[in-house]
């Protein structure tokens, strides 16, 4: 058969509007492939905008129905509308695994689906849960219509995605449209007064409810018998199929995101340095600074006042979305690898992770007083602070992100996670006479701070004690401010404790509650009507282990519930609360 007895003619068909589908098609173009059709069976594709900036040749409500070579070595594909002469085809249909079930028992709810999208998303909360372009894909589709989503993508790791995919969390992260919890997936999902409850595995990440629960799940290779894909087609070798490669499986392009070097062999006239695997994709900005700034970059630093050298406060403006926050939540910082470090540690793997974000979730601090002298309402604001100390490398540990952001200043750029999260807050704090203790060490003061004011803004008129314990009396960055709040309001009490001061004697908070400190100033330490709050070094928490056991130093959980105190749990609340700063 001659070109003229074909529909449409092509050097590379992709039948597929996946994000693999679309990654290859976009990288094929750019590799030189002359011309690219890409077919997707809906009347969509996931990112429509990658079809929109790469100009790609797209037929809409097409799906291949069988593949076969010509007697000249072409592949003759034909679909539900055309017949294409191609010089290679690439099946990018991923299917759902037959027997693929969620790695967590769910509850019988019509609102928890697997792989399908909430009917009307629109200004609904929708968990996503998966970590592959499926579960990217999933969660774009449900921002585009309107959902506020969240993707629980533990165990992701962004190299292992699509570069289509990739390039749609980074811009859905960097306009704060929604929430990746990169760390955290739900390890249960409860039915609470007909809507799904997410509990998760890691304590930082708070309890959340969601009108709606969607589970990717993992896909399986396509087979030739699925698409009608004939043995002298495969023959040619140019009849490939995107998925991981599985033995005795069909050619596969892995991971999907670029035309492989194999499957490069289809087109001699290309140039082989041109066809790279999928991390020198990103070397293209070594020494372009500028460009992964403003590829990854979503907030602007406002405020940089060092306490010390080593001891900042800092504000932080998005570029999109508000600061709303609930006081003791905390938010997530981040900096490239690509930023220069203050100290001359090295960090490991450094090459290969050059062009990659360091994120750190920080407690979200308070200025306490605005600029006129009253107590601040964050609510009103359109920025966060932030309370962050310098960490030293050390032959165990090489930290990563503070010593970047050291050197950085008013007006400097850098990554503000889209919302903020965490349940360690006030909402046990019902009776406005009740006795609040805050503890911390270091800049474990930070959410206190924020709570703090809070408190006082709302009239609470019971004792409030915070407890500070640093190394040096230079390490205390809001102590005027605490002493201000004391002349003001006389139900609250300040108490910085220095431990390394030559002229004052070392005590820890432990103390406090030891040598009867609280009883000396009038205030009870009465689990009837005290609620005690601890962010800082675990040492001087002291959680006990999952049997009950304490830690061989005693800690100020320990001591507290000798004395009737209960710690705050999932499910079974107490007057003992602490976040794990460390």
């Amino acid at each position: 058969m001659t070109e003229q007895d074909f529909d449409l003619v092509y050097d590379l068909v992709v039948a597929g509007g996946t994000a693999g589908g679309l990654s290859v098609a976009i990288s094929s173009q750019r590799s030189g492939v002359q011309s690219v059709r890409l077919i997707s069976r809906s009347n969509a594709v996931t990112f429509p905008e990658l079809v929109r900036d790469n100009q790609l040749d797209i037929g809409y409500g097409e799906h291949v129905e069988s593949v076969d070579a010509t007697d000249d070595g072409a592949l003759l594909l034909t679909t539900n509308r055309h017949r294409y002469r191609a010089r290679a085809a690439l099946l990018a249909h991923r299917p759902p695994m037959p027997d693929w079930t969620p790695p967590i028992s769910l509850p019988d709810l019509p609102t928890i689906t697997v792989d399908t999208e909430p009917e009307h998303a629109e200004g609904r909360d929708v968990l996503v849960v998966g970590y592959t372009d499926h579960a990217v894909e999933l969660a774009a589709t449900i921002d585009v219509a309107g959902g506020n989503v969240v993707l629980a993508a533990g165990g992701m790791d962004p190299d292992l995605l699509s570069p289509a995919a990739d390039n749609a969390l980074r811009r859905m992260e960097r306009e704060r449209r929604i929430t990746v919890l990169y760390r955290s997936v739900p390890d249960e999902i409860d039915d609470v007064d007909g809507l799904p409850m997410a509990y998760f595995n890691d304590r930082r990440t708070p309890d959340l409810q969601f009108d709606d629960v969607v589970i990717a799940s993992h896909r399986r290779n396509l087979t030739p018998e699925e698409r009608g894909v004939t043995e002298a087609a495969l023959a040619t070798g140019n009849v490939w199929f995107l998925g991981e490669p599985t033995e005795g499986s069909v050619a596969t392009t892995s991971p999907g995101h670029r035309i492989g070097l194999e499957m490069a062999a289809c087109f001699p006239e290309l140039d082989p340095e041109r066809i790279q695997p999928r991390k020198t994709r990103r070397h293209r900005h070594e020494g372009a600074v500028e460009e992964l700034r403003e590829e990854h970059y979503n907030a602007t630093i406002t405020h940089f006042e060092p306490a010390h050298s080593d001891l900042w406060v800092l504000r932080v403006k998005p570029d999109h979305g508000g600061t709303d926050y609930t006081p003791g939540q905390y938010a997530t910082l981040g900096l490239g690898y690509w930023e220069e470090r203050v100290d001359e540690a090295i960090d490991p793997n450094l090459g290969d992770r050059w062009f990659k974000l360091i994120r750190r979730s920080y407690s979200i601090s308070s200025r306490v007083l605005d600029d006129h002298g009253y107590l601040v309402d964050e609510g009103g604001l359109d920025e966060l602070e932030f309370y962050i100390v310098l960490v030293p490398p050390t032959d165990d540990n090489i930290p990563e992100l503070t010593p970047r952001l050291a050197l950085k200043r008013p007006g400097d750029r850098i990554y503000l996670g889209p919302k903020v999260a965490g349940r360690y807050t006030l909402d046990s704090i019902t009776n406005p006479a009740s006795t609040v203790m805050f503890f911390s060490t270091g800049t474990g003061e930070a959410p206190h701070n924020a709570m703090i004011t809070e408190l006082l803004r709302k009239g609470h008129h019971g004792p409030i004690v915070s407890a500070v314990s640093v190394r040096n009396s230079i390490d205390l960055g809001y102590e005027e401010t605490h002493r201000e709040l004391e002349r003001r309001h006389h139900n609250y009490h300040y108490l910085p404790m220095p431990t390394r001061e030559p002229d004052i004697a070392k005590r820890y908070i432990q103390d406090l509650i030891k040598d009867g400190e609280f009883a000396r100033m009038g205030v009870s330490l009465d689990p009837a009507t005290t609620h005690v709050f601890m962010c800082g070094n675990p040492a001087m928490i002291g959680i006990p282990d999952e049997d009950g056991v304490f830690p061989a130093t005693v800690g100020v959980v320990e001591l507290l519930v000798e004395r009737g105190f209960t710690i705050d749990k999932r499910k079974q609340p107490g007057n003992i609360h602490y976040e794990e700063y460390w």
